[in-house]
């Protein structure tokens, strides 16, 4: 073990008075009060591990908000039948290209803000992340239109059944003719992140889950004056919600006293700056394509099982998300840390950073993963009373559910890459874990071996621990700490 894990684990968990005469309890408790209601801080100086509190407390509550959202809808939507939970399934597949924009974006414009930030070059991370924005409306206008005209023949060839299509269609195009409000939210988020304004990140998707949270019955089930329609009030209501977010996002980036403001001067389009984003941005959208199309080779395969199964899984990975998510937060965190600290010329307390992110992370995904494990017939139950969908919800949540500690690492590791401006590392490592591997093994095992559904759960286990693994190794060899960003 490394000088610096050394000192990362006696940092992440040491124990005494501290030297105010405040207990560590104390001093834990006043540090949340801060993280969530907001401070002022540099991140580039003082102890990390309170940087790290301070950055990822609000990113995993922002986080935490989306996997309930996605745990809600699903909830709503099975109440309808399993034939709306396959389409919601395919369609969420099919938005995988909408989100591989909106994280490839968010990967460039947070490594270039953290950056700036770091160097005190508010107005540079200002117009860097109008660039962003700028890219978003433009791929968000060409996705929406060919999504909007194709949907039903895109569900089509996803697999979807002939009653699926019937009833799906329509949600699938609103869903994919909005795709801004995805795009915009994602983009404008990561900026406020790298600029470790994160209270402000995780207020705004609060108030996009909150109103998809409240208008999600009322107009699934048509509750009050609104008429009830279905799955597609569901596609409604999320829009809806993450449309006001973004109104919020445009106010706040003009009227912030947070370290991101974006004035007059910063509104027009910087050929420069606007490449810098998109040669990063470009790596990670390729990064992401690679693990987002992985999820679509195996929802294929597991759509030839039948709607039941897709309906078992769809419900399986929601909670899967569920836990992740937040996790997401904290890797988030790392890769904030990790570019401001570059940027400031502090790449020992980069890595520094990494390594107690991902401690922390393997804490919190291993109490969950054991949960998990163990409570999984009465979680899933919960969305699902039809045998065969409860069946597949369960082995799907416990046999991915069984990697989390490797995943809590692994995690942190690509998006601290990400946040150095080296996307092109977990792009290499995704490819080889999940193409090379993830979606041959699911195939070899689900459909060659005969093991069906299971045999893809496993795989997709069996990967994610792969990735970790080499993810550590590759971190090790510290070249990410020389990247110019």
């Amino acid at each position: 073990m490394s000088d610096i894990q050394d000192k990362t684990i006696h940092e992440a968990g040491t124990a005494g008075p501290e030297p105010d005469g405040q207990s560590p309890v104390r001093h834990l408790w006043t540090d949340l009060i801060d993280a969530v209601r907001g401070t002022e801080q540099d991140y580039t100086v003082g102890p990390v591990g309170r940087a790290i509190l301070l950055l990822a407390v609000p990113m995993v509550l922002e986080t935490a908000m989306e996997s309930i959202f996605a745990v809600v809808d699903v909830f709503f939507v099975s109440r309808v039948g399993s034939v709306a939970v396959a389409t919601v399934g395919l369609t969420e597949s099919l938005l995988t290209m909408i989100y591989t924009m909106a994280m490839g974006l968010s990967i460039g414009v947070t490594a270039v803000v953290a950056r700036r930030i770091g160097e005190h070059d508010r107005d540079g991370a200002a117009r860097a992340a109008v660039q962003a924005v700028l890219l978003g409306l433009i791929i968000s206008a060409l996705l929406g239109v060919v999504g909007a005209s194709y949907a039903p023949r895109l569900l089509e060839l996803m697999g979807a059944s002939d009653e699926v299509i019937s009833e799906g269609a329509r949600y699938a195009q609103i869903m994919l003719g909005a795709n801004a409000t995805v795009l915009l939210l994602f983009l404008i988020n990561a900026a406020f992140r790298g600029a470790g304004d994160a209270v402000i990140a995780m207020r705004v998707l609060w108030l996009a889950n909150g109103i998809n949270i409240i208008m999600d019955p009322v107009l699934i089930f048509g509750l009050g004056p609104f008429p009830e329609m279905g799955v597609t009030g569901a596609a409604i209501a999320t829009n809806l919600g993450r449309g006001t977010a973004v109104l919020a996002q445009f106010y706040l980036l003009a009227r912030s006293s947070g370290r991101l403001r974006v004035r007059a001067e910063h509104l027009q389009v910087i050929p420069g700056i606007m490449w810098r984003v998109v040669r990063l941005s470009a790596a990670g959208t390729v990064q992401v394509f690679i693990s987002v199309a992985s999820w679509v080779g195996l929802i294929r395969i597991l759509a030839g099982f039948g709607d039941e199964v897709l309906a078992g899984y769809t419900i399986g990975i929601r909670l899967i998300i569920f836990a992740l998510l937040p996790s997401w937060g904290m890797a988030n965190a790392a890769a904030t840390m990790v570019g401001q600290s570059l940027g400031a010329d502090k790449p020992d307390r980069a890595e520094r950073s990494v390594w107690i992110a991902g401690f922390y992370n393997m804490i919190f995904l291993g109490i969950v993963g054991l949960i998990f494990m163990i409570f999984a017939p009465g979680i899933v139950r919960i969305f699902t009373t039809e045998p065969e969908p409860l069946r597949q919800g369960i082995l799907c949540v416990r046999i991915v559910s069984s990697g989390f500690l490797l995943f809590a690492y692994g995690m942190v590791l690509e998006q601290s890459f990400n946040g150095a401006g080296a996307p092109w590392t977990p792009t290499i490592i995704n490819l080889f874990c999940f193409w090379l591997f993830e979606l041959p093994a699911a195939y070899v095992m689900a459909i060659s071996l005969g093991w069906g559904p299971v045999g893809v759960y496993i795989a997709m286990t069996i990967s994610f621990a792969a990735l970790a693994v080499v993810s550590g190794v590759a971190f090790r060899r510290g070249k990410w700490k020389t990247k110019k960003v």
